[in-house]
């Protein structure tokens, strides 16, 4: 149901921003590309609420808190952090595509999991992994 994957969505858009917030002390050198990830999310968020208010759905609330995949104690963790809450924002949104026909909501989740995935090569990048992008975002590598 299209409701479901949005919802699964609006929880990762969550946890960015949650992640963003995060990070932006030990990232210092890089406050500019943190603001603007942390920018997009919110806009994605708000736009993904409304979405499904108009749905009629009551749009989950965030958590209090979100456990990144490892502990995020200087510059490279919170880089790591950022590329994994990238990939699952991808992820998600890719999940939306594969269940929705409507055109709106298509368009929306691809520019979703595009600019993320966009986000997810800039941090990459400049955490020095290689490569820097993948061949499918919002795919599990196998």
């Amino acid at each position: 149901m299209n409701v479901d994957a949005v919802q699964t969505a609006l929880g990762t858009e969550h946890a960015a921003l949650w992640t963003y917030g995060m990070v932006a002390a030990f990232l210092g050198n890089q406050a500019a590309a943190v603001a603007e990830g942390s920018n997009a999310h919110r806009a994605r968020r708000d736009t993904t609420e409304r979405w499904l208010r108009d749905q009629n759905a009551t749009p989950n609330p965030p958590a209090a808190a979100y456990l990144p995949p490892s502990p995020v104690s200087d510059g490279p963790s919170a880089l790591a952090a950022l590329v994994a809450v990238e990939q699952d924002t991808c992820a998600a949104w890719r999940g939306v595509l594969e269940r929705t026909d409507d055109a709106a909501l298509r368009t929306t989740a691809l520019e979703a999991l595009t600019t993320a995935a966009v986000r997810a090569t800039r941090w990459r990048k400049a955490a020095g992994t290689t490569p820097a992008s993948i061949a499918m975002p919002g795919v599990a590598s196998g």
